[in-house]
């Protein structure tokens, strides 16, 4: 965390609330999960839900799904009638998504698609508005560049976890995902595509406007 933590805390008070589904979600997550850190959150889910709102969003491609938090948070900033299609290759995941996701307004707007990204992205015709990626943090250049020619001029690529604990500023960091990471960050920051900055949130979250 880079902010103060009382800061931290100010801002997570402030933020507007998660609804009640939200909450029963985030806390069978925690009880259930073994990483339950992986969850999004309240602070990083109403963010996500701001900026697909704002982008009036029709078409939302969510890489990494877990049980769903953040996927939910998506589409309530769909406009009405809009999707979001979500990627998961963890099977396990399926039974808690799905729990939720019948119990929310936005059954009909979720597409879950179970496999590895890399095989179903040549395959989603796209155009989307909003892309928010947070699965395999070893493939993260190549899931850009795998859907970029399918974002809409104007288009949003999010990608969580970016700072990766700190580990991308540690020389002696060598492990596969933060190397991965690393060259996401510097191919965004580089890439006369799109218009990029990190936002320090939580793990740090990546934007990507493309031009």
């Amino acid at each position: 965390m880079i902010t103060n933590p009382s800061i931290q805390q100010y801002i997570e008070h402030l933020v507007s609330p998660q609804s009640d589904l939200l909450a029963d979600l985030e806390r069978e997550t925690y009880q259930k999960m073994v990483l339950p850190q992986m969850i999004s959150g309240h602070y990083q889910g109403r963010l996500l839900q701001f900026l697909a709102q704002l982008k009036q969003a029709e078409n939302i491609l969510e890489i990494g799904t877990f049980t769903g938090y953040a996927t939910l948070c998506l589409a309530e900033g769909l406009v009405q009638g809009g999707q979001i299609i979500t990627i998961d290759k963890n099977d396990e995941f399926q039974a808690i998504q799905n729990k939720y996701f019948e119990q929310s307004a936005y059954r009909s707007s979720i597409k879950q698609i179970l496999g590895n990204a890399r095989d179903i992205l040549p395959d989603l015709p796209g155009p989307f508005d909003l892309v928010f990626i947070d699965a395999d943090k070893r493939y993260y250049p190549e899931y850009f560049e795998m859907i970029l020619p399918k974002m809409k001029k104007g288009g949003l690529i999010l990608a969580d976890n970016v700072l990766w604990y700190g580990k991308v500023v540690d020389p002696a960091a060598k492990d596969a995902e933060t190397l991965a990471l690393k060259q996401y960050n510097n191919l965004l920051a580089t890439d006369p595509r799109v218009t990029a900055l990190i936002l320090p949130v939580r793990d740090g979250i990546s934007m990507a406007l493309v031009k």
